[in-house]
């Protein structure tokens, strides 16, 4: 990762961690992705954007594994997704081979500028629901 590339990262990880991700999470409206914690085995909230298809969920992470959220998938792909205010159960797939910028086409414009903006490695998850 490039100097410019790694300094972004850490301005904006440092910002999500301590500001945005904390107000956004008390949204109602907002899309949450619920993981469990590699380390602690607590559940995890992340405020993400995405889209319902079907009983698929797509969303797209900025920078891939280096995520947290994206780690815990790794190590345990159960999750749950709010969408709407409603909880759905499911099981996360990390598609390293997807085309992260195409797919962005498809999902909202707003989060999808937004990741564009202060993304470096997008990486394309699918949620396959199972309620």
């Amino acid at each position: 990762m490039s100097r410019h590339h790694e300094l972004k990262y850490r301005t904006f990880t440092a910002f999500q961690r301590w500001i945005g991700n904390p107000v956004l999470k008390r949204l109602p409206v907002q899309t949450l992705i619920e993981t469990t914690g590699r380390a602690s085995g607590l559940p995890r909230r992340t405020p993400i954007g995405g889209r319902l298809a079907g009983r698929q969920f797509w969303f797209v992470s900025e920078y891939g594994d280096r995520s947290q959220y994206v780690r815990n998938i790794l190590a345990d792909p159960r999750v749950r997704v709010r969408v709407k205010g409603r909880w759905y159960t499911g099981t996360a797939h990390v598609l390293h081979g997807d085309d992260a910028r195409a797919r962005l086409k498809s999902l909202p414009r707003f989060n999808s500028a937004a990741v564009l903006m202060v993304g470096a490695a997008l990486t394309t998850v699918r949620v396959d629901l199972t309620d």
